[in-house]
């Protein structure tokens, strides 16, 4: 995968608005950034996370009680610490701030649980296109300044639904969606949306790994400049 940016972002969903901008802007420090309708009954409130942008999505309509993604918990790099701060967002989501460099972190980190391990050490470096980092044993994958953490649980969901509260997604920029989605159901992933361009703004589409976990493909105009297929 062609990085158009060298990180990647995460988003969540929430019916907790208030609660939860309060605690990602004054506990962990997001710097709020602007305000995206996506829909009617659903805004995006982006944040910034060391260049990675952290996705709060507001859902007017409650959530359906669906089974939680893989996503479990979303790693922070902060210099100046000397131990791992353990945190829980208002609607139960985990972050951590850890010390620069821990697990292989040096910007954001999100830990994803799998079934068979394997298959998504395989989807992430031939699917993705993810560079493997061989650290104390754990299977990453470096993402630019982002890394990927997975970790097998014989209970890790299956084909979790988008819809739903917590962590649902992740992000990559990428120069050609059309050819980075190809590529991904070329090699054994999945295709949950075709390609398709959304006004001005990007074009994006979304693909999941062999548990199912949803990972947007995003080609975005503010970064890449065009939306035109490639």
């Amino acid at each position: 995968m062609q990085l158009a940016k060298p990180r990647f972002d995460i988003g969540l969903a929430t019916n907790n608005l208030e609660a939860m901008l309060r605690f990602w802007r004054e506990d962990v420090g997001a710097s709020f950034d602007h305000l995206l309708p996506i829909r009617r009954g659903m805004d995006q409130y982006r944040h910034d996370l060391m260049g990675s942008v952290l996705k709060i999505n507001h859902m007017i309509d409650p959530l359906p009680e669906t089974s939680p993604s893989g996503y479990r918990e979303l790693l922070i790099a902060r210099e100046g610490l000397t131990e791992v701060r353990r945190l829980v967002d208002p609607d139960g989501n985990r972050v951590s701030l850890v010390p620069a460099g821990e697990e292989g972190v040096i910007q954001i980190g999100v830990r994803l649980i799998v079934r068979d391990l394997a298959a998504g050490r395989r989807f992430y470096a031939d699917a993705l296109g993810l560079a493997e980092d061989k650290l104390r044993g754990a299977v990453s994958f470096r993402a630019g300044e982002g890394v990927v953490i997975l970790d097998q649980a014989d209970d890790a969901p299956l084909d979790a639904p988008f819809e739903g509260g917590g962590w649902r997604y992740i992000t990559f920029q990428v120069f050609s969606v059309d050819s980075e989605h190809a590529h991904v159901l070329a090699h054994g992933g999945r295709e949950a949306m075709a390609p398709v361009t959304l006004g001005k703004t990007a074009r994006i589409s979304m693909v999941k790994d062999p548990s199912g976990n949803w990972i947007e493909i995003s080609q975005r105009a503010s970064i890449t400049g065009s939306l035109e297929p490639r």
